[in-house]
């Protein structure tokens, strides 16, 4: 499938921790308790930037604090996965983009994503609306490409379990999180993309994540230049244990993290 190959895309990843993070809140294991920022791990999130656009990935629990380490000005637009809550609960903080920078923030996600998005944030959408509520502008997405600002996106249609999730391949770089199964047309879509990002919860499996080996299995049919593992779990194990035993093209995603591709 041809894909304008000569746009550059930076990527960082905001957040590279399944839904509760790691250090895990309790836990005194190996990783939770490492020195390793590298075992530090927000929710799953990623910044793109474009044509000196910026666009985020999924913004979860975590956005305010990514958006200050990584010191970001400016924000186009924010595309979303699916609805679970660690993907979408930061969205009341795009606030600050709105005031700073005087502008709505263009959010996009498929109709159903938009509906829990009305549920969990009721106060954005109401008729009498609350002054200090963000000010978005929604465009419904489907499996069909769609444009930002002039930067193309297409949408590979994976599942969580039995849910309905969106990965994102622009130019040759492609992203996807909480999949456990791609079929094959889906990943026609991904084939020739010089660096692939995918999810890979623990090493045993899972009912609605890629395991470790299930993840790596698919990146060696693909054949990227380069895989990031990410939405991990402390029980993946140690940084730097885990991308010592990886295929030498594949290693594990961590926050602040920055690749060009």
């Amino acid at each position: 499938m041809p894909h304008n190959s000569n746009v550059q895309v930076k990527v960082t990843f905001l957040g590279t921790g399944t839904s509760i993070g790691v250090p895990v809140i309790t836990c005194d294991c190996p990783v939770c308790v490492s020195t390793d920022q590298r075992d530090k791990r927000m929710r799953t999130s990623a910044m793109i930037e474009v044509n000196g656009h910026t666009f985020v990935i999924d913004c979860g629990p975590d956005f305010r604090h990514q958006m200050l380490r990584q010191k970001v000005m400016n924000l186009d637009a924010v595309i979303f996965t699916h609805e679970h809550r660690d993907h979408i609960a930061g969205l009341d903080d795009v606030r600050a983009f709105n005031y700073v920078l005087n502008k709505k923030i263009d959010i996009y996600g498929t109709p159903q994503v938009m509906e829990a998005i009305r549920i969990e944030f009721p106060y954005i959408f109401s008729e009498s609306r609350y002054f200090g509520a963000p000010q978005l502008t929604i465009h419904p997405i489907d499996d069909q490409k769609f444009t930002i600002l002039g930067v193309e996106f297409t949408p590979i249609q994976v599942l969580h379990e039995k849910l309905p999730v969106m990965g994102f391949r622009v130019g040759d770089f492609t992203y996807i999180t909480d999949a456990s199964y791609i079929s094959d047309l889906e990943l026609e879509k991904i084939k020739g993309s010089r660096v692939i990002v995918l999810n890979a919860l623990r090493n045993s499996k899972h009912v609605s994540h890629f395991s470790v080996s299930e993840a790596v299995e698919i990146l060696k049919k693909l054949k990227p230049e380069a895989a990031f593992l990410t939405h991990l779990s402390h029980f993946v194990g140690l940084h730097e244990a885990v991308n010592a035993k990886l295929p030498d093209f594949v290693k594990l995603a961590y926050d602040g993290l920055e690749v060009v591709v």
